[in-house]
């Protein structure tokens, strides 16, 4: 009984610090870059989009479907590095058990 109880401490501990890593997750952000610097996307830990920054030589009014699709591709790619990066934090909480729905 005092196994568990011990268990159930650690646990306990280990769920505040992926709390306080998925907190600071938030604070932390990514930058993706595609077409030589035509457009960047900025996102949060958090996969939230920040910022888009498009470089007035990709604006063409007879080729949207160009902007359109870097755009697409630079939030794919800064969702990406968010994927890596909560790898990163958060795969030191998961490492070695096997539970569905953890990172």
């Amino acid at each position: 009984m005092k196994n568990m109880g011990n268990m159930m401490k650690q646990m306990q501990k280990m769920q505040k610090q992926m709390a306080e890593a998925q907190e600071k997750l938030k604070e932390k952000t990514v930058e993706a870059t595609v077409g030589g610097g035509m457009v960047t996307v900025i996102a949060s830990g958090d996969k939230r989009i920040l910022e888009v920054k498009v470089s007035e030589d990709v604006v063409d009014p007879d080729d949207i479907e160009m902007l359109q699709d870097l755009i697409v591709a630079a939030t794919n790619e800064a969702l990406k590095q968010v994927d890596e990066l909560v790898e990163q934090d958060m795969g030191k909480f998961t490492k070695g058990l096997n539970i569905p729905g953890m990172f």
